[in-house]
């Protein structure tokens, strides 16, 4: 059975009394699925006032979070694979400092960190940490988005939580988590039960790196807004290309940069030019980022 180990170093544990007791992450801890230990790093300083922070040298605005409680709170779980163990693979351990300086996280990396067994989350707080957890602690740092938060606590959460679901067994239909937005090309193990798709991204299989498909459910007329006639006349493949053309033309309008590292097929190209034709918008205004050769194209 898979199982991975969370640790949040934090100075306020408190704040996960409530983002980890619910949902998906809740239901893995009672399976078994996911163990998660939070560590307060205020029990690991020495004087009285539990001093976690400090003023930069150099000058500057804001406090820095001290290495001393940040080593000591690590080295204390022990179990745990060297640095250059970690960057170099051979463990399937991190340590990851929460950081507004880190690698974006994306479905990609959450992938990634889904297949360790453990996973240490250092949140940062005030005006950053002090170098020397990134150069001689951590194997990576991450970022959870490109703004600055307060503190590294929600995005731990966020880490937790979107790793947790890709854990087998974690979200009751495994499938389910296949076909959401971002998510990457499908396994040879799902082409293989779906050869008719002949390798292309699937709307019932996975978004190919876009956006998901709009979803609806019962009743079909909601005070007079209809389902589309196209999701309940039963025809499989008209669904599936309705499904396709709505997810391309939704990643088209909110996020054309998704379509430049793609997976596209001949006909995902098609249903791109029937969606600008339909807009009546120039190929030149709705263009990927670089020009058409960047795309993949998939047979």
């Amino acid at each position: 059975m898979t199982k991975c180990r969370f640790d949040i170093l934090t100075i306020f544990p408190d704040f996960f009394r409530g983002p980890l007791d619910y949902g998906i992450i809740r239901r893995a801890r009672e399976a078994g699925l996911v163990e998660i230990s939070i560590h307060d790093l205020r029990n690991f300083t020495k004087d009285k006032h539990r001093t976690v922070d400090d003023r930069p040298f150099g000058g500057g605005e804001g406090m820095v979070l001290k290495p001393e409680p940040i080593f000591e709170c690590l080295e204390s779980l022990g179990s745990l694979s060297s640095q250059a163990e970690r960057v170099a693979g051979t463990a399937k351990q991190s340590v990851i400092l929460l950081s507004p300086q880190g690698r974006k996280l994306n479905q990609s990396l959450v992938a990634e960190l889904a297949e360790l067994d453990r996973i240490v989350l250092i949140c940062g707080r005030y005006e950053g940490v002090d170098e020397r957890v990134g150069e001689h602690l951590a194997d990576r740092e991450v970022s959870v988005g490109d703004y600055v938060l307060s503190g590294g606590e929600l995005g731990a959460a966020v880490i937790v939580d979107t790793v947790t679901r890709l854990i087998p067994g974690a979200v009751g239909n495994e499938a389910s988590t296949r076909q959401e937005s971002f998510t990457s090309p499908c396994s040879a193990g799902a082409l293989a039960r779906d050869a008719a798709d002949e390798g292309r991204p699937s709307s019932t299989c996975v978004s190919g790196g876009l956006l998901d498909y709009p979803h609806y459910t019962r009743p079909a007329d909601f005070r007079g807004m209809a389902v589309p006639e196209v999701l309940v006349n039963g025809n499989h493949e008209e669904i599936k290309r309705w499904r396709r053309k709505r997810a391309l033309k939704k990643t088209l309008r909110n996020r054309p940069d998704l379509l430049e590292d793609a997976v596209l097929s001949r006909e995902d190209e098609a249903l791109l030019e029937e969606i600008r034709s339909e807009l009546e918008v120039p190929d030149s205004e709705t263009a990927v980022p670089g020009n058409s050769e960047s795309l993949r194209i998939e047979n």
